[in-house]
């Protein structure tokens, strides 16, 4: 659907705006946006913000890079089906841009009976979203991976793994937007007629039709800066990660049976683009929003989380699920005790510590952890409020609904 219009066109050729739509954030999904718009609209005038050196310096550069094939997702939901139709969409993507990538399939392990209800709930869940799925037994899962042991699995043939870092590269070149690293927002002011204008903490003003809050872990304060009220806090959650020093253990990707309590999946074993296997992530608590370690703090921040009272209702209902992260964060051999659940074979000393990730989950006032993606809409403002893991899969989709309201916006 092509969204040029005689209005478009003349805010582009007017002198009163500096581009038709003005993203901020230069992440997989604002870069996604930014190539969705112009492909929709070809000649529309876009400029993306990012406060970083360079593009995907966050959530998509510090992953697993794995491509999620949608089994764990509620049918129907935007995860499930953005993921769906992403990862299919991602592999095209790296196909045509010459990004590395390959489908490995992966397995989902159950190592205790208890378990089992929960990975045949994820058969019927594959099933609904249109993945293909294969029960399998002990035996069989030794034939996928020699030395991982479970009572039964699911083998998911669709999930792959990809450079996210050289994904959005390449998305920044396709898009033809203007791509300013370096320029953090530190002020937006939006009046009626007269679209949305920004000042970076360097000094530089933009002026802009349409504003596209793609900020990842820091959403919801660009959201607050609007004057749009998003409704929720950004709570970060650290995802630490080791490298396994006997790569030949793992032939590929193997995930433990998720808690569906939770919108993390485990610590799970990825084998990468690179040939090196990587452990992980757990998910604890942050002390900044960009704290990749247990010594970065930023005091305000660190505010921001424990003035929400949604934090405390979170903490309350799952202390013991969190107590458990905690434990294997600060202690390598808690961690390898969870790895030896499915990889029997692996030592504490196989175990090196390797770059972490912070999650940006968005979390409501009562505690609830937001599952799905959100996206919602203020006057001339577009705001992706929930884009954690798979949002790095469902880019594609992502960015094509967010560039959608945004040109409907650029046209009423």
């Amino acid at each position: 659907m092509h969204y040029r219009s005689r209005e478009v066109e003349r805010v582009r050729t007017g002198s009163a705006y500096d581009c038709d739509v003005l993203v901020i954030g230069g992440g997989i999904v604002g870069l996604s946006t930014a190539y969705a718009i112009s492909r929709a609209a070809p000649g529309t005038g876009v400029i993306v913000l990012e406060k970083e050196p360079g593009p995907a310096r966050h959530q998509t550069g510090r992953n697993s890079g794995v491509v999620h094939s949608g089994v764990y997702y509620r049918p129907g939901s935007l995860k499930a089906r953005y993921a769906v139709r992403g990862a299919a969409e991602m592999m095209k993507f790296c196909a045509e841009y010459g990004v590395a990538h390959e489908v490995t399939g992966k397995l989902i392990v159950a190592t205790e009976r208890s378990e089992l209800p929960r990975l045949h709930a994820l058969v019927q869940r594959g099933r609904e979203n249109g993945i293909p799925v294969r029960e399998l037994g002990p035996a069989q899962i030794a034939a996928y991976e020699p030395e991982v042991r479970g009572l039964a699995a699911i083998h998911v043939g669709t999930t792959g793994v990809c450079d996210y870092r050289a994904v959005a590269r390449q998305l920044a070149a396709a898009s033809g937007a203007e791509l300013r690293t370096g320029e953090e927002v530190v002020r937006v002011d939006r009046r009626p007629g007269l679209g949305v204008a920004v000042r970076t903490r360097g000094g530089t003003v933009l002026r802009a039709r349409v504003l596209v809050n793609c900020a990842g872990l820091h959403c919801d304060e660009v959201a607050r800066l609007t004057g749009d009220e998003p409704g929720m806090r950004i709570i970060p959650f650290r995802g630490e990660y080791y490298e396994l020093a006997r790569p030949e253990l793992v032939r590929g990707l193997v995930y433990p049976v998720p808690d569906p309590a939770f919108p993390f999946l485990g610590v799970h074993l990825t084998r990468g683009i690179d040939g090196g296997v990587h452990i992980g992530p757990n998910a604890v608590p942050a002390l900044a929003r960009e704290g990749y370690g247990w010594g970065i703090v930023r005091p305000r921040e660190l505010a921001s989380t424990l003035t929400w009272p949604g934090t405390w209702r979170m903490a309350g209902r799952h202390w013991r699920y969190g107590a458990g992260e905690l434990r294997r964060s600060l202690s390598r051999t808690a961690f390898a005790t969870a790895v030896r659940r499915l990889l029997p074979g692996v030592k504490d000393e196989d175990l090196v510590r390797a770059a972490s990730g912070v999650r940006a989950q968005a979390v409501l006032a009562d505690g609830t952890l937001v599952d799905d993606f959100l996206i919602r809409e203020g006057p001339r403002t577009v705001h992706v409020l929930n884009a954690p893991s798979p949002a790095a899969t469902a880019a594609l989709p992502i960015g094509r609904a967010t560039a959608a309201r945004a040109l409907r916006s650029l046209t009423t």
